[in-house]
């Protein structure tokens, strides 16, 4: 309540309106499936286009269980996405190694360079780059997350900056430069100043130099015994640079190229651990460390660094690479050398797919002191999704893969269930007959799911032959295309699949008279309309709740006025709150009614609010509860269009 303390003129906001609520997207989506790539236990992060899902998940090549090839059924999930419409995607990523547990042990005891595969079970490609044999003072490497994809080809490459000395005679100074930069002196006066730096890698260091009062830097080559120390204040600038000394900055470009000659650079890095930029460490073994401190940079970063624990400082670091190469410290001198002449080529083996996820990757961990989540776990932080799929789960449904594929839909289902606002679009199992699929649906009821027979026919890119795939991922690009074009309270149905060219079975009408009636939505192909979903309803047995707009429509409008009225919690409960909360939701129902969604010619047809004493007894108020009844009129789809046709006699008045 404001105060009047002293007489003036005061000017005060208020509100002369109610609240308004904005509606929630409803076409966000969450696949989880296996990948070639990428993390496992971070927090997913959302996925705009395909080429931003290889960036980090990997490509389109087939996945390889122990020679066992089975196709990349979450890639062409993502891509049927897009093509068909979607916009916005989460990954959750399923691994499972082949022996052992993810995240890997540590790796630094490895002896050889680079390693083989059979020596790890992980997943994880890894490779060593030795000095004089001993581990300590190697650099390590290792592909950040497990996967065939992680078998990379990375290039370490020594790159000299401009000169920085700069100044007058007696009065040299440096630009751009940093504590624990590795600089590279190279002196070419005549005669050579005292002490000699020609050549010669040194650490830069800051220190007030007391006698001057100035702040300056000095040059330590902590190599030799007894160690070399450089003062700036014995450099020459000469404005002739043929007879100047010579200062550059090294630095270390790393390059990774995987299997399809895709490159990703990372320069001017760093070599110095204790290198700090801004006031964050910024050394190449920071940078890719094995948990960064950039989220972002964990998700997308491909390989890990770690150093030897003789490896302390820069110069350590230059030494583990020029013991990989014997030329690399010769070309680094030389300052016509190319990037070629001072690089290390490791290649990283070893990387896997370990087997084929079961339930159990499916529905993931939680661990509560770490919050480090995997699976279907890692989506119930995230509230932007509406829609969850397993593209490939069902595959091998009727061979082999049965119980883990019906274990893995329960869990998407009760997924669904416990997050209220979301549906699961369940696939049918590869190559199931109507009896079979019949019998699969016959295992499951519930109002937050919905199932699609048979499966899609497309040309794969990775084979270039016709191939059968899950119906999930074109059916939520469906949903989100339908709820652009149109509206989430249209049935996602009588809709194109664009990519499709054909299905795993034509059904006809008659077999469809079979399905329907079980809410299992058809894909059907109709002569010169193409491939469409025929179909839009739940696997409920629940009348009320039998059509998948209605239930998505009903998410739409719970969501929204959930998220829209928090302002209301802890305000003081009586007729003057009532009242905002009521026009509040009434003037987005009416709104929705506007627009076409409810059923009625008049608004109090289409809807009601109540929130005043009718709603709530003394008891609720005393508990601080506000009671809000809302009914809405839904409209449902024409499922059945029907036209009545009888003769008429001309004369005959109606």
């Amino acid at each position: 309540m404001p105060e009047y303390l002293a007489p003036g003129v005061y000017v005060e906001e208020v509100s002369f309106r109610s609240k308004s609520i904005e509606g929630v997207s409803t076409t966000t989506t969450g696949f989880i499936g296996p990948a070639r790539y990428g993390p496992i236990d971070l927090q997913p992060d959302i996925v705009t286009s395909l080429g931003e899902f290889e960036r980090v998940y990997g490509d389109r090549q087939q996945l390889d269980y122990s020679g066992d090839q089975l196709h990349n059924f979450l890639w062409h999930g993502v891509r049927g996405f897009f093509e068909e419409g979607g916009k916005r995607l989460y990954i959750s990523r399923t691994f499972r190694p082949l022996a052992g547990s993810y995240p890997p042990a540590d790796f630094g005891t490895a002896a050889t360079a680079p390693l083989t595969g059979a020596n790890y079970r992980d997943g994880h490609a890894r490779a060593k780059l030795p000095t004089a044999n001993s581990d300590a003072t190697a650099l390590h490497l290792r592909a950040r997350f497990p996967g065939a994809a992680g078998n990379l080809r990375v290039r370490l490459t020594l790159r000299l900056g401009q000169n920085i000395l700069g100044g007058d005679v007696g009065a040299p100074t440096v630009g751009g430069l940093l504590d624990n930069d590795v600089v590279w002196i190279n002196e070419v006066n005549s005669p050579v100043d005292s002490p000699p730096g020609g050549g010669n890698l040194y650490l830069a260091e800051s220190y007030y130099d007391a006698v001057n009062k100035v702040d300056t830097w000095r040059f330590v080559d902590s190599t030799t015994s007894p160690t070399t120390t450089l003062e700036l204040a014995d450099f020459t600038p000469d404005p002739v640079p043929a007879q100047s000394d010579a200062i550059r900055i090294v630095t270390l470009t790393v390059i990774t190229t995987d299997d399809d000659g895709n490159t990703m650079v990372w320069d001017g890095l760093p070599l110095d651990p204790a290198h700090v930029r801004s006031g964050s460490p910024d050394s190449v073994s920071k940078y890719f460390a094995q948990k960064p401190s950039n989220l972002a940079q964990a998700r997308t970063l491909p390989i890990v660094i770690e150093l030897g624990g003789d490896v302390v400082s820069g110069l350590d670091v230059i030494d583990a690479l020029a013991a990989a190469s014997t030329d690399l410290l010769t070309n680094l001198n030389d300052l016509t050398s190319i990037d070629a002449e001072r690089s290390v080529d490791v290649i990283l083996t070893g990387g896997n797919d370990g087997v084929r996820p079961t339930f159990s990757e499916y529905e993931g961990t939680a661990d509560e002191t770490t919050n480090v989540k995997t699976g279907l776990k890692s989506f119930e932080d995230i509230e932007d999704i509406s829609i969850v799929a397993a593209p490939g789960s069902t595959f091998g449904y009727e061979n082999g893969y049965r119980s883990d594929a019906a274990t893995i839909i329960g869990l998407l289902i009760a997924h669904a269930q416990n997050m209220r606002y979301r549906i699961a679009v369940i696939d049918s199992g590869d190559g199931q007959s109507i009896a079979q699929v019949r019998a699969m649906r016959a295992r499951y009821d519930s109002k937050y799911a919905a199932l699609y027979y048979p499966w899609v026919r497309i040309l794969d890119p990775v084979t270039r032959q016709e191939i059968y795939l899950p119906p999930s991922g074109f059916i939520s690009g469906i949903y989100a295309r339908n709820d652009i074009n149109r509206a989430v309270y249209k049935a996602p149905a009588n809709e194109v699949i664009n990519l499709a060219l054909g299905f795993e079975q034509f059904l006809n009408k008659s077999q469809q008279d079979i399905l329907n009636p079980e809410n299992i939505n058809c894909l059907r192909f109709f002569e010169g309309r193409g491939m469409l979903v025929w179909g839009a309803r739940l696997i409920s047995s629940d009348p009320e709740w039998k059509y998948v707009n209605l239930r998505r429509y009903f998410a739409y409008l719970e969501r929204s006025i959930d998220r829209g009225t928090q302002w209301a919690v802890f305000e003081p409960n009586g007729d003057a709150l009532w009242a905002n909360v009521r026009r509040t939701i009434e003037d987005f129902l009416l709104n929705e009614w506007q627009s076409g969604a409810l059923l009625g010619d008049k608004p109090e047809k289409a809807f009601f609010v109540k929130c005043d004493r009718t709603t709530m007894t003394q008891n609720d108020l005393d508990n601080g509860r506000l009671i809000c009844l809302i009914g809405i009129a839904p409209l449902k789809p024409a499922e059945f269009v029907i036209f009545r046709i009888g003769q008429w006699t001309a004369d005959r008045k109606v």
